[in-house]
């Protein structure tokens, strides 16, 4: 799961994010009796729940022609894995704190009239020894049904949800998500694509058919943060963490010859984390992190490094006062910048593309892929147009 910045305005309405298909989702229907009257796809409302190894995010979403627009959404740092690294379990406290946001979650569904969704939670229940304990007392105390997705299916979410970013007059893109636990990376070749420009809006299963190769790092920025535990939070502790990432890196490199490929062609990064959009925020000089003014926006190596440079320059109490990190990021920044510093190192890209929209993005996506709802769009857009 992305781990992102708190935005001063939480919930945001883009005007459409990319369709995609995947295969075995599991989903909760509640269907609404309509009589004889015929199905408009506007009045469907979809939820995607993203409970991360930190976070717990929430978006409530409504069909559009172009892909769907907001309703509701909700996000509150949780930090559900703390302490997993040393215990294996989640704790108790970890376990309250995220029983209390997911019961925020499920009156929100209740309030906006959910009739689909798909509630997702990540790396910290996957490797957690209480985890299906976990999972039933959620059932019993909120009503909501927790599906643990594998590191396949968080990786090709995540290209679902912001595939619409990717700059398809490149060769290739490798696509990363920094997340608590774990971090995935999925390289993408877009020359298959060069014929297949005209699509949809919507339409963006072209960005599964593209995925080459893929892993999933068994390191976040919480688990980095726990593992340099007690040491300061300074140039020293980062190249170490980089060190770290980048031996993690090594086998996906050869087994995939990820860095003759990017080096042959036009490639770019597309970073869909809290990491990301928070270095993005800080370069653009953002009082409040703005997602309007980050999302999409492009950066070069030097100015990703540049960022880095000033956050590990600062004591925590700096980067508490920064309005794009705050204080239960304040540390787990120089973590998440140590992850991206280790990719730059080990595959030289000078563009960067930045996207606020990841997992609860492709889910919804998915959702409406999965109804054909852009197809009854279409359909009555056709009949609209006859009349």
């Amino acid at each position: 799961m992305s781990e992102g910045p708190q935005e001063r305005k939480p919930a945001y309405h883009p005007d459409s994010v990319p369709t995609a298909s995947l295969s075995g989702a599991r989903t909760q229907h509640s269907n609404r009796r309509r009589g004889n009257r015929a199905f408009s796809p506007d009045e469907h409302v979809y939820a995607a729940l993203d409970l991360g190894t930190n976070n717990c995010r929430l978006l409530v979403a409504r069909p559009s022609r172009r892909g769907f627009i907001v309703v509701d959404a909700f996000s509150r740092v949780i930090k559900l894995g703390e302490g997993i690294t040393q215990s294996g379990a989640l704790s108790e406290q970890a376990m309250r704190r995220t029983i209390d946001a997911l019961k925020v979650c499920a009156e929100k569904m209740i309030r906006r009239g959910v009739q689909r969704s798909r509630l997702i939670a990540t790396e910290a229940c996957r490797v957690a020894s209480n985890a299906e304990e976990f999972v039933g007392r959620v059932r019993e105390e909120t009503g909501l049904e927790l599906e643990i997705i594998d590191r396949e299916t968080e990786a090709r979410l995540a290209v679902s949800g912001c595939a619409s970013l990717i700059d398809r007059q490149s060769d290739g893109a490798l696509v990363f998500d920094i997340g608590g636990g774990s971090s995935e990376l999925i390289f993408l070749d877009l020359r298959c694509m060069k014929d297949q420009q005209k699509r949809r809006p919507h339409d963006r299963l072209w960005a599964q058919d593209c995925v080459a190769a893929w892993t999933s790092l068994p390191v976040g920025v919480v688990t980095l943060a726990e593992q340099f535990a007690g040491e300061p939070m300074d140039q020293r502790t980062f190249e170490a963490m980089v060190r770290e990432v980048h031996r993690a890196l090594q086998d996906f490199d050869l087994e995939h010859g990820v860095s003759g490929r990017i080096a042959s062609g036009n490639t770019h990064l597309l970073g869909t984390s809290g990491t990301a959009t928070t270095i993005a925020g800080i370069h653009l000089g953002l009082e409040y992190y703005d997602r309007r003014r980050v999302d999409g926006c492009w950066l070069s190596a030097d100015q990703v490094r540049a960022v880095s440079e000033r956050l590990t320059a600062m004591k925590h109490e700096e980067r508490v006062r920064q309005g794009c990190i705050g204080r239960e990021r304040a540390d787990l920044i120089v973590a998440g910048a140590a992850i991206l510093e280790a990719l730059l190192r080990a595959w030289t890209c000078d563009r960067l593309r930045v996207a606020d929209r990841g997992l609860r993005e492709g889910i919804l996506a998915t959702l409406m892929a999965e109804d054909g709802v852009h197809d009854l769009w279409r359909r009555r857009t056709r009949r609209f147009r006859r009349k």
